[in-house]
């Protein structure tokens, strides 16, 4: 009875246990197995994962003149920010000014901004002077650099003479204007509004102090780390937590047609692009055929009328410049020892220097400018057009008519018709009277392929 129970027991030792061996093993391995198939997908998708959970930041540069290609700039920055789902927008600001249409523009579109906007004036020396005073407290950051300052803000009206009552109402729209959103976020309208009214400008230290900027920062990493976990109330109410550390930058460069527009936005050059443009179209009139002069011109004169439409221009200033090449054309044709031709050139500088009627002097043609350019012009279209009236009344030098007045010899007695050489051409000349071989004359006229001569005193030997 023992030994088959001990049979029996040494047939499962031998037989059971390996079994279940092998099943704890492969268990083990499909563990392992497993493990390893989890380790890779992790490797894999952690860095996507990572990447989707890291916040990102579209940064723009606007270090110009405020006008319409600045605001398509801000524009495309926003729409950048809302297709990638942006934490926020930062802008950096270093700007003299500019026109308070396309300011107007930009804070509309910073306040309808899906993303929240944090205008920063940096680097250090920089400033948001006038309209960028507008644009900075419109956003939902205003950030300064240590060495900054911002304000300077009162409308300026270039157009004309105004009286005051006009001058007022322009102002108070202004105010107005500003009002409407800083009280919204919550920023001093008392010391904004004296930025406007009274041009009052402010140091970064003096801007926090009196609440209308949020932060001072000496860079951009530290504006983003000091906002970081920060509410800010959108203009449309809801609230918003900022997560900003760490992010990763995405800058939004200028377009190459921006680039150029912005270029072609400086009135020093657009009126020197004009006045190129006109020379070059006034050559084409002259020497008719030449096409090149005439089609480069064309295209910088289009060009020069395409910057000058998004400019503050006067029009009686164009009319000036119109009339200034007037007078210098009268020059050439009415000789006047130089006073229409001084006229036209005093002015077409007249004309050039108040042409863009620009609300800061960065928008604005310079005096050394037009000066250089209005007299360079004069001299050069008042030299052109003379020249080509002297040519105009100067003979043919061309074709048989050229040949008038022109001396040559008889290379056979004329009776009244015979042969001569002139210029080192054989001709048939007819003679009034009797001319021996040798002898010289000259032509006075030409009949057909004949020459009409005359005798000359003097006897040539060929």
């Amino acid at each position: 009875m023992k030994t088959a129970i001990n049979l029996r027991h040494s047939a499962f030792r031998h037989s059971g246990i390996p079994a279940i061996r092998d099943q704890r093993l492969a268990i083990r391995h499909g563990g392992i197995f497993v493990g390893l198939i989890l380790l890779l997908l992790f490797c894999l998708l952690g860095p996507c994962t990572v990447a989707a959970q890291t916040g990102q930041v579209v940064v723009l540069h606007l270090n110009d003149t405020i006008q319409p290609i600045s605001a398509d700039y801000l524009k495309r920055g926003i729409d950048r920010a809302a297709d990638i789902h942006a934490q926020a927008v930062l802008v950096e600001l270093n700007t003299p000014g500019g026109l308070l249409d396309s300011t107007r523009t930009m804070v509309g579109d910073i306040l309808a901004s899906p993303s929240p906007v944090i205008f920063y004036v940096a680097p250090a020396g920089s400033r948001a002077g006038s309209a960028g005073f507008f644009l900075m407290e419109a956003a939902d950051i205003a950030a300064m650099a240590p060495g900054t300052n911002a304000g300077a803000a009162h409308p300026v009206v270039e157009m004309g003479k105004i009286d005051d009552t006009m001058k007022q109402k322009i102002l108070n729209d202004t105010l107005a204007f500003l009002r409407s959103y800083v009280s919204m976020r919550g920023r001093n309208v008392d010391a904004a509004q004296d930025a406007v009214q009274n041009s009052k400008s402010y140091t970064d230290q003096e801007a926090q102090q009196l609440h209308l900027i949020d932060v001072i920062a000496p860079d951009d990493r530290a504006l983003l780390n000091s906002i970081d976990g920060r509410t800010v109330k959108r203009f449309n109410g809801t609230s918003q937590t900022l997560h900003t550390r760490g992010v990763n930058l995405v800058a939004v460069d200028p377009t190459v047609r921006e680039e150029i527009m912005d270029r072609l936005m400086d009135p020093n050059l657009a009126v020197l692009i004009l006045l190129a443009g006109a020379l070059l179209i006034y050559l084409e009139f002259n020497t008719p055929g030449t096409i090149i002069p005439g089609a480069l011109g064309t295209l910088l004169v289009l060009l020069a009328l395409f910057s000058l439409n998004l400019l503050p221009v006067r029009y009686t200033s164009l009319a000036l410049m119109v009339g200034a090449l007037i007078l210098m054309v009268l020059e050439a044709k009415f000789p006047s020892h130089g006073i229409l031709a001084a006229t036209g050139t005093v002015a077409l500088v007249l004309g050039a220097l108040t042409l863009v009627a620009g609300p800061i002097p960065e928008m604005r043609v310079q005096l050394a400018t037009a000066i250089a350019t209005g007299v360079a012009f004069g001299l050069i279209t008042t030299f052109l057009v003379r020249i080509a009236l002297i040519a105009r009344h100067n003979k043919v030098l061309v074709g048989p008519e050229a040949l008038v007045g022109a001396v040559g010899i008889a290379q056979q007695e004329l009776t009244p018709r015979g042969q001569i050489i002139v210029h080192g051409e054989l001709w048939v000349a007819e003679a009034d009277a009797a001319v021996a071989a040798g002898d010289s004359v000259r032509v006075r006229g030409v009949n057909g392929l004949k020459l009409l001569v005359e005798p000359v005193q003097e006897r040539v030997t060929a």
